[in-house]
């Protein structure tokens, strides 16, 4: 279908944990990364889920500078934790209260809902009692999570995704062991990665259980584009198999049904089988592709140097994020057409994108941040040139609304398009932020080229 018959998303996007903070208020269970920040050494300066933002008691606030922003879509996630305190059993009814709220005043305000129901934050009983993801019965319990939701918030949310970025899932958590649960031991990460996709497969046909009429599910996948560092053939084959082992690896099984077969072939054992069932469930278990993306890196081909024989640098010459990944717009162009082609040309959403920046308030109490402004102005030329190559655009979600916690990072790793003092709590729209709210004003990509070129001081910033 055409783009111009589907309204366009010019969104921002959060996590509960990383914004909520509230983490013992109103019945909430522990999650895994609370019990990870209570570790000592594991986040920057012993940083915590509290507060964060202050989210649960300030959402009203935050939901009128998405106003202010002129956004017409938020992607949040909803806290296990938060709604079943221990994953399963009685439902906490404060918990479900506050989404149902949240929901509303999104609603109220002209801002379309696009929930995330698994974004890491898995309840921490099921990691004690039952071993958390690597347990096959967790994946059961997500479904029935889900079903949950569905039925509590499915009347006024359109637009779901199941799980966020399981690849980071596995390989922070489990293949470094830098996020929660902190483990490293990748043969326990596959079976956590299966599990994962088991659970993408079970919640989604809970949601089409529901009808044709329920609306759009998916998962969203994270990957970089891996750019072949010489024109050979033996280089870009490898290019093609670290696409594979990035976005293919959680990305094939939810439209084809199974891993690679170069991931299947490299990897042996490490990948447990589906079974009928679940390959039945996963084939086509996504209604759009979602991806988020953030940088690139250059591929060569490497004899043994891992299982698919090829060894990923940094893309060379290119500034470097606050979280040192070199900013490449041109991969997300590259990214969104091999998506695109691989799989069955579907309708795209850009679920996240950003950068971290070194975001200072200045005495005059602003933000100026022309790198974001500059970063946000490439990626977003980048996209409409994949647009103009085929591919399905229908939404582009600016990560993050708010300066939160980073996970590991702390609070010393600033996203925001607001600036969060988190011990006051006070908000400030940075420049960036004013920059995007011009661009949405000016129709975004139906601006002109000299509309799109924006100085601070034509947005407000002082």
């Amino acid at each position: 279908m055409s783009n111009n018959i589907h309204p366009f998303f010019w969104g921002t996007a959060t996590s509960a944990f990383q914004i909520e903070g509230s983490v013992r208020a109103d019945g909430r269970g522990p999650s895994i990364w609370d019990v990870f920040c209570a570790q000592p050494g594991r986040t920057h300066n012993g940083d915590t889920g509290e507060p964060a933002c202050d989210h649960v008691r300030r959402y009203r606030d935050d939901v009128a500078l998405m106003r202010t922003l002129g956004v017409n879509a938020y992607r949040f996630s909803t806290s296990w934790s938060r709604v079943l305190p221990t994953g399963r059993g009685a439902v906490n009814a404060s918990g479900v209260g506050f989404y149902d709220r949240l929901v509303d005043a999104l609603l109220d305000a002209g801002v379309t809902p696009w929930l995330t129901l698994y974004h890491w934050d898995l309840p921490a009983a099921l990691q004690d009692d039952l071993g958390g993801w690597e347990n096959p019965d967790t994946a059961r319990y997500f479904a029935d999570y889900a079903q949950l939701m569905f039925n509590r918030l499915g009347d006024r949310v359109r637009y779901w995704i199941t799980i966020n970025e399981p690849w980071v899932v596995v390989d922070a958590g489990y293949f470094t062991g830098v996020h929660a649960p902190g483990v490293c031991d990748r043969t326990r990460g596959y079976r956590v990665g299966h599990q994962l996709l088991r659970a993408h497969g079970l919640a989604v046909a809970a949601f089409r259980a529901r009808g044709a009429d329920a609306g759009a599910i998916s998962l969203a996948l994270n990957s970089s584009f891996s750019f072949p560092a010489t024109d050979s053939p033996q280089d870009e084959a490898a290019g093609e198999r670290a696409l594979l082992d990035f976005a293919g690896w959680f990305g094939d099984p939810i439209w084809f049904g199974d891993y690679p077969q170069a991931l299947r072939a490299a990897y042996g054992d490490l990948l447990p089988e589906f079974t009928a069932e679940d390959r039945r469930l996963l084939t086509r278990s996504i209604d759009y592709l979602a991806i988020n993306y953030y940088t690139s890196d250059v591929v060569r081909h490497a004899n043994n140097h891992n299982a698919l024989h090829y060894d990923r640098q940094p893309f060379p010459s290119r500034p470097l994020t606050a979280t040192n990944w070199p900013i490449v717009p041109e991969g997300l162009h590259r990214l969104l057409v091999w998506l695109h082609r691989r799989y069955g040309e579907l309708p795209l959403y850009i679920t996240e994108n950003g950068v971290a920046l070194p975001d200072r308030v200045n005495s005059n109490g602003a933000v100026h941040d022309p790198d974001r402004i500059a970063y946000l102005r490439d990626h977003f030329a980048a996209a409409r040139q994949a647009m103009a190559d085929g591919v399905d655009l229908r939404g582009y979600f600016v990560w993050s609304l708010m300066d939160n916690l980073e996970w590991a990072c702390g609070y010393a790793k600033r996203f925001g398009l607001v600036h969060c003092d988190f011990r006051t709590q006070q908000r400030i729209i940075k420049d960036s932020g004013r920059w995007y709210a011009e661009w949405i004003a000016r129709g975004g990509w139906n601006q002109t080229a000299a509309d799109a070129v924006l100085a601070p001081g034509a947005i407000g910033g002082r």
